[in-house]
């Protein structure tokens, strides 16, 4: 079967989520956007994980899917195009890991799957040591990312850990301000049972494979959804049984991972350097010029994506697109949706005139994702010449750019001169 996954999920009850991130909202998100196979997100949270025991049911090995009646619920305003798209869920929590290793601090975030219930309960048992995980969905935990390794491989077969947007200045296992040059110094002893990595929205898999260290490493990506609009903004696309453990080999050995829907990485918060609060945006060599200081206030910048990739790279950045090691997966570049309408309709993508818009496309042509991505130029033109040219030009990549720094999220053109 072949589906996209978002595994990087967060509930109404972590930190600035939405109230509205609760189990029927992310599911009719998830149909309209055409993924498959969801992360329940924050398992540690008492509340939460008492909803997720209430409202799912055992599905395909290791999956859950919504109980019926709630089903319905979620289903009910979507047209006939998605309303009976299957959705599964993995159980998954984001922790942040907050320590001192190597004589500086450490603040790094990553995913944990876990097969059942029951491993979810040992794990809990093991935080609530540590940490009080009634107070956010994504709790913060003062272990080692090694320890933390450590407890999540203890709780039996299938459980696994993946390192969260690697390369996030603040709380990327890469990331400039408190992350390692390698996965190995993070993990030490049990590097060996990581063996994926997710890009985030500031990086993609072209400027990984810049790093050969990374090459034997699956890259996923996921939207990291703080809100159920957003579910969907990046996704992994496997082509396996509907099965926990059939992904979990995906991830493991490249077998099945198709490849990753990506945004453009201009498009992320992170992507280069600046300040925001003087407006100051720097390339890579404009930073190492300044001696990474502000040239307006002098304070230090916050070092993004592409200046960190450049600082461990041993690849040039002109190699081709398309070469990547053997056995890892493609990717494409996408803008969600409702940007890309919003760009063409000369409105905001929240405006109540892009959402009109996007349900007539979705009852007309499906999911988003399909959309997007899959529906030749000359179907999408049947709808809106305007959406088919805009696309057709995203997935040439002729878009403009205007890169994200220090928190600010960048623009990507698609439509108009």
């Amino acid at each position: 079967m072949r589906f996209h996954a978002d595994l990087h999920m967060h509930s109404r009850y972590a930190y600035a989520c939405s109230r509205h991130s609760d189990l029927v909202n992310l599911t009719r998100s998830a149909r309209r956007k055409g993924v498959t196979l969801m992360g329940t997100g924050d398992f540690t949270h008492p509340a939460w994980l008492e909803q997720l025991r209430t409202s799912l049911e055992p599905a395909e090995p290791g999956l859950f899917r919504l109980r019926d009646e709630i089903d319905r619920e979620a289903s009910a305003p979507l047209p006939a195009s998605v309303a009976e798209a299957p959705v599964r869920y993995l159980l998954s929590v984001e922790v942040s890991a907050v320590y001192r290793q190597g004589g500086r601090s450490r603040k790094i975030h990553h995913l944990v799957h876990l097969a059942g219930f029951d491993q979810v309960e040992r794990f809990n048992r093991e935080l609530a040591k540590v940490a009080d995980l009634s107070v956010d969905g994504r709790p913060t935990v003062g272990l080692s990312s090694r320890d933390l390794l450590e407890i999540t491989l203890a709780c039996g077969p299938g459980a696994c850990l993946v390192p969260a947007h690697a390369w996030t200045p603040w709380f990327g296992i890469l990331g400039s301000k408190s992350g390692f040059d390698s996965v190995e110094e993070c993990f030490g002893d049990l590097s060996e049972h990581i063996f994926a990595l997710e890009t985030g929205l500031s990086s993609d898999p072209a400027m990984n494979r810049r790093v050969s260290a990374l090459d034997r490493y699956r890259l996923v990506s996921y939207s990291d959804a703080h809100s159920p609009p957003i579910v969907g903004r990046e996704s992994t696309l496997f082509e396996t049984d509907l099965d926990y453990f059939a992904v979990l080999e995906a991830m493991r050995t490249g077998k099945g991972l198709e490849g990753t829907v990506e945004f453009f990485p201009e498009h992320g918060k992170y992507h280069v350097d600046g300040h925001r609060a003087c407006g100051v945006r720097l390339e890579p060599e404009e930073t190492r010029r300044l001696g990474g200081r502000c040239p307006v206030c002098g304070r230090k910048l916050t070092v993004g994506v592409l200046s960190r990739v450049e600082d461990l790279a041993d690849r040039p950045s002109d190699q081709p697109t398309d070469r990547r090691p053997r056995g890892a997966a493609g990717f494409v570049n996408l803008v969600p949706l409702p940007e890309v309408l919003g760009q063409i309709l000369g409105v905001g993508p929240r405006s109540k005139k892009v959402a009109m818009e996007a349900d007539r496309l979705v009852a007309a042509l499906g999911a988003e994702l399909v959309i997007l991505r899959d529906l030749p130029g000359e179907v999408l033109a049947g709808q809106s010449p305007e959406l088919a040219e805009a696309v057709v030009r995203m997935r040439r990549g002729q878009v403009g750019r205007e890169p994200g720094f220090d928190g600010e999220f960048g623009v990507i053109r698609v439509a108009g001169d």
